[in-house]
C-alpha cells in the first residue's frame, strides 16, 4: 500500500514501513524504515477501506500529526555547517535524512549521485516536481528487475478508492532546474513478501552531455550512530563466509572493487542491523541487488548521531556519458526489514526472491536430481564412458544426466578451443544428438556444459577475431585460467553467442545448461568504444550479457539453466533473473559447504542453490566424511552428485539408491520450504503449510557420554502433532575397530581375515529413533535426540556420531490437532 499526496509518502505493508516527506526546500526527508508504525489490525482496516489515513484513526491530519511527532525538528545548524540557502536558513542537508545525496550544498555524506556538467561544475541540486502512483512493477528497460504477476491492483492512499494487499509502485521526480537533469526515485512495494525496493533512473532533457561518475541504487539515513554492517566474503572455493563490522564512525564498506563480477571476495548481500541484533532478535534490513557487475555498499556514521547506508554500482572506475534526450538506470535495490532477528528476514528475502526475482517455467519445478560428469572423469571422456556413467545413475534413480567441461573443438585441457561451440568427433562420434538421445532412451534427461563468455588463445575464433577479446591493444595482457573475456558489450559479439548457443542447444534434445564463467576481469577495455568512454565498459558488458541471457532463456524457455562462476563467484540476482539456480561452490567438501551454504540461506533460498555429493577423498581439501554426511549437507538445494559410479562397490551404490528415493520423497521440503538456521552448523526446513518439516544435526567435534544433546525447533505448527523419525545411518562392525574383541568369544585381529568376514556376515544399522510431540513443546523445549555412544556400551538405541557423522530427522504433522 502507498499513501502520496506530494508532501507525505508512505510505504505500507503488513509489517513495515516506510515514511519520507517533502521540506519547504524541496528536499526529500526520509523519516523511517523499519517496525510498521500502524498495526496489524489497523494495516487490515485500511486494506477493507482502501484508505491509509483511516487506519490511525486521528482523522484527515493523522498520518502529519505522527509524521511531526516521531520525525525530527530543525532550526539551527552548526557553526561550521553549511546552510542550503538565504531562503531556507533552517535547513543543513548535512544534518538531514535524505532520500538522495548529491555534492555541493552542504551534505558532505556518501551521496547517491555524482554528475559532471558541460562547464565543469560537480554541483547537483534535484529538488521535488511531482510523483505517480503505480498499479504492479514497471520493469526496468536496460537491467534486469523483480517483477510482479499477482493481477489487477489499485492505488492506495489518497489517490483510489478499494485498495488490495498488492504491489504497488511509486515515482518521485526531482529536476535540477539548472541544468535540466531529471532523476526518478523508483520505490516498489511488495506487499505479500514484506519487501521494499529501490531504483534511481536519471534523465538529460538538456542539450548538452552530462557525465554520470556514480549513481546508486538506494540511500536510507538512520537517526542513531552506531550500526552493525554484515557482510559475506571469500574467494574461489570458500565463498559466503560470515563477516560483521560495527561502524560508529567513519565508514564500512563491502564492494567488488574491479573483479568485473559480484564475486566470491564479497557478495552484493548485506544486512544492517543493531549492534546487539543476533540469528532471532533485534531489526535489520537485508539489501541486495539485482546486478551482477562490481558493485558497492557503504555504511557511515557522522558526528550528528545519524548513520548512512548507500549501495549500487561501485563508482570506481565507472563513468557513463549521459547524451541530450538519454537516461540510465540503476540496478534495482532489494530492502526486507524484520524485527525477528536474522531469522526473520531471511525468510521474507527467501520468498521474495522465489516470487519475484526467480521466473519462467522451472520458478516452482522441483529440481531434477543430477550426475555431473566434471570431478568423475574431468576432461578424459568418450561417448562410450560418458554413458556407462548415465547407466549406473539411471539404476540409483537419477534424473538428469550433464555432460562438463571437455566435449568441443580441442578440448583436452583448460589452455585451448574455448569459443569453438562444435562436438569434438573423436569423444562424440554421433555429436550431442547422438549422446542425448542415448541418455534419453535410458529414461534420462541430458544437460550440457558451455562457457559462452570466454575465449582462449589457442582458439579457432581468437584466431578468427583477435579483436572480440577484452585487451589493450599493443599492451601485455593479463590471463585467468589461460583464457580472456569476451567484449560483450559489442553487439556483434552478443549476436555471436546467440547464435553459437542456439546451435548447441538445438543439437539434441537439451534439457539442462550449466552456464560457466571462469575468470574475474584485469584490463577493462573495448575497441568498439572512444577513448572518453571507457569506463562504460564494465555496465556495458553486462547489459550485452543480460541480452544474450534473456533471448536464449526466452528461446529455450523448458531448459533448466544453472549460473556458474567459478562456482559461486557470480551467485546474485541479476543472473538469478534469468536462471533459477547457481552453482554454489567449486568446492564440494560436505564440512565446507556447511558455511557455504549458511551463507548463502542468509539470502537465497534453497531452491536456487546448486549443491552436489562428491567423492572422499574430496578433490578440493582431500577431507574425507561419510557418503551419508555428505548427503545431508547437500540436501537442502539444486541436488545431484559429482562423482565416478563406475568405481564405487555395490554397497556404495546401494546407499546412493537409498539417498535418492529419500530425497524424491522430501525434495519439496528442501528446495522451497521455510529455511531456518539452528545452532551448531544446524538446519531445519519447514514446508509453508507446516505439515512436514527436516531438520539437520552434525557433529563437528565429538565427545563420549553426551545424552543431553536437542534440536530446538523452528517454525513448526504450535498445534499440530508431529510423528518424528530419524534417517537410519548404514554402520559396519568395523567402524568398532579393535573394540569388538570386548564382546567376541575369541581374539578379533582388527582388519585380518575374521574381522573381515565378521564385517560382510553381521548386518548392522545405526540407531532408529522415533516420536510423536506437539509443535507446542517442540519449539518450547525441542527434541531430544538419543543417548550418544559412550564406549561402556552399546545396543540399537545408542546414537553413534562420530566427528563428521550427521543426522537428518523427519517431521510429519498428523491429522489430528493437539
Amino acid at each position: 500500500m502507498i499513501y502520496a499526496d506530494g508532501n507525505l509518502f508512505l510505504l505500507q505493508t503488513r509489517h513495515t514501513s516506510y515514511l519520507f516527506r517533502k521540506t519547504g526546500s524541496g528536499h526529500l526527508e526520509h523519516i523511517h524504515f523499519g517496525k510498521s508504525i500502524i498495526s496489524e489490525k489497523a494495516y487490515e482496516r485500511a486494506l477493507e477501506s482502501g484508505n491509509l489515513e483511516e487506519a490511525f484513526k486521528l482523522g484527515k491530519d493523522g498520518l502529519l500529526s505522527i509524521t511531526n511527532a516521531i520525525g525530527p525538528s530543525h532550526k539551527f545548524g552548526g557553526g561550521n555547517m553549511n546552510n542550503y540557502s538565504a531562503e531556507h536558513p533552517e535547513v543543513f542537508l548535512e544534518m538531514l535524512g535524505l532520500e538522495m545525496s548529491s555534492f555541493g550544498k552542504g551534505d558532505i555524506r556518501e551521496p547517491l549521485i555524482e554528475l559532471t556538467y558541460a562547464d565543469g561544475n560537480t554541483t547537483s541540486d534535484f529538488l521535488y516536481d511531482s510523483f505517480k502512483v503505480i498499479d504492479g512493477r514497471q520493469a526496468l528497460e536496460t537491467l534486469p528487475s523483480s517483477y510482479d504477476d499477482s493481477g489487477a491492483l489499485a492505488v492506495a492512499g489518497s489517490e483510489s478508492g478499494a485498495n488490495t494487499d498488492k504491489t504497488q509502485e511509486l515515482i518521485v521526480i526531482l529536476k535540477d532546474s539548472g541544468y535540466g537533469t531529471r532523476l526518478e526515485l523508483i520505490y516498489t512495494v511488495f506487499a505479500d513478501s514484506d519487501v521494499i525496493t529501490r531504483s534511481a533512473t536519471l534523465y538529460n532533457d538538456s542539450d548538452v552531455d552530462v557525465r554520470v561518475e556514480r549513481l546508486l541504487s538506494t540511500q536510507i539515513d538512520f537517526d542513531t550512530p552506531a550500526l552493525k554492517l554484515t557482510s559475506f566474503h571469500g574467494r574461489w572455493a570458500d565463498e559466503m563466509g560470515m563477516h560483521t563490522s560495527v561502524c560508529t564512525g567513519g565508514k564500512v564498506v563491502c564492494e567488488e572493487l574491479a573483479a568485473g563480477e559480484s564475486g566470491s571476495r564479497s557478495n552484493p548481500f548485506v544486512i544492517v542491523s543493531d549492534v546487539d541484533a543476533g540469528e532471532d532478535h533485534g531489526e535489520c534490513i537485508g539489501f541486495n541487488l539485482v546486478y551482477s557487475g562490481n558493485h558497492y555498499e557503504a555504511l557511515s556514521s557522522n558526528s550528528k548521531n545519524m548513520s548512512r547506508f548507500v549501495a549500487g554500482i561501485q563508482p570506481v572506475g565507472f563513468n557513463w556519458l549521459l547524451t541530450p534526450g538519454s537516461k540510465f538506470e540503476a540496478p534495482e535495490a532489494v530492502m526486507a526489514f524484520s524485527d525477528e532477528g536474522y531469522r526473520g528476514m531471511s525468510i521474507r528475502m527467501q520468498d521474495f526472491v522465489r516470487k519475484h526475482i526467480v521466473r519462467g517455467s522451472w520458478r516452482d519445478k522441483e529440481r531434477p536430481i543430477l550426475i555431473n560428469s566434471w570431478e568423475a572423469a574431468y576432461f578424459n571422456f568418450t561417448q562410450n564412458s560418458l554413458l556407462y556413467l548415465a547407466k549406473e545413475a539411471k539404476k540409483c534413480g537419477i534424473e538428469l544426466f550433464v555432460m562438463d567441461d571437455g566435449w568441443f573443438g580441442q578440448r583436452d585441457d583448460d589452455k585451448r578451443s574455448l569459443g569453438d561451440w562444435y562436438e569434438n568427433k573423436k569423444k562424440l562420434p554421433g555429436g550431442i544428438k547422438e549422446l542425448a538421445d542415448k541418455i534419453n532412451k535410458l529414461g534420462m534427461m541430458f544437460g550440457i556444459w558451455v562457457e559462452p563468455e570466454m575465449v582462449n588463445e589457442d582458439s579457432d575464433l581468437y584466431r578468427a577475431h583477435p579483436d572480440w577479446a577484452v585487451t589493450v591493444p599493443g599492451k601485455p595482457h593479463s590471463t585467468g585460467r589461460n583464457q580472456m573475456n569476451l567484449d560483450l558489450s559489442r553487439t556483434d559479439v552478443q549476436d555471436y553467442v546467440i547464435d553459437a548457443m542456439k546451435k548447441v542447444f538445438s543439437a539434441g534434445n537439451v534439457s539442462y545448461v550449466k552456464w560457466d564463467m571462469n575468470r574475474i576481469f584485469s584490463d577493462r577495455f573495448s575497441k568498439d568504444l572512444s577513448a572518453d568512454r571507457q569506463g562504460e565498459f564494465q555496465h556495458r558488458y553486462y547489459l550485452g550479457l543480460y541480452r544474450i541471457m534473456k533471448e536464449l532463456t526466452e528461446s529455450f524457455p523448458e531448459i533448466l539453466f544453472e549460473g556458474c562462476s567459478a562456482g559461486g563467484n557470480r551467485f546474485d540476482l541479476g543472473i538469478l533473473s534469468y536462471f533459477p539456480q547457481i552453482w554454489g561452490s567449486d568446492d564440494t567438501d560436505a564440512f565446507c559447504r556447511l558455511d557455504i551454504q549458511r551463507g548463502y540461506s542468509y539470502g537465497y533460498p534453497a531452491s536456487t542453490v546448486g549443491a552436489h555429493v562428491s567423492a572422499t577423498p574430496n578433490h578440493q581439501t582431500l577431507n574425507s566424511l561419510p557418503l551419508e554426511t555428505r548427503f545431508e549437507v547437500a540436501c537442502p538445494g539444486c541436488f545431484g552428485y559429482e562423482l565416478n559410479l563406475c568405481e564405487m562397490s555395490d554397497s556404495d551404490k546401494k546407499v546412493i539408491s537409498d539417498q535418492v528415493e529419500f530425497y524424491k520423497k522430501w525434495r519439496k521440503v528442501f528446495q522451497f520450504g521455510d529455511y531456518y538456521r539452528l545452532p551448531d552448523y544446524g538446519y531445519m526446513i519447514v514446508s509453508k503449510d507446516k505439515s512436514q518439516a527436516v531438520a539437520f544435526a552434525v557433529e563437528k567435534g565429538s565427545r563420549p557420554n553426551n545424552d543431553y544433546r536437542k534440536i530446538k525447533c523452528v517454525g513448526l505448527d504450535a498445534d499440530e502433532i508431529y510423528n518424528i523419525t530419524n534417517r537410519v545411518v548404514p554402520l559396519r562392525l568395523k567402524d568398532f575397530g579393535s573394540l569388538v574383541n570386548a564382546v567376541a568369544p575369541v581374539h578379533v585381529k582388527q582388519d585380518g581375515i575374521i574381522h573381515n568376514v565378521m564385517d560382510k556376515m553381521v548386518p548392522m544399522n545405526g540407531e532408529e529413533q522415533k516420536a510423536c510431540a506437539t509443535g507446542a513443546s517442540l519449539i518450547s523445549h525441542g527434541f531430544a535426540l538419543n543417548p550418544s555412544f559412550a564406549g561402556t556400551g552399546y545396543d540399537q538405541d545408542i546414537r553413534i556420531m562420530r566427528t563428521g557423522d550427521s543426522r537428518l530427522y523427519t517431521f510429519e504433522g498428523s491429522t489430528l490437532k493437539a
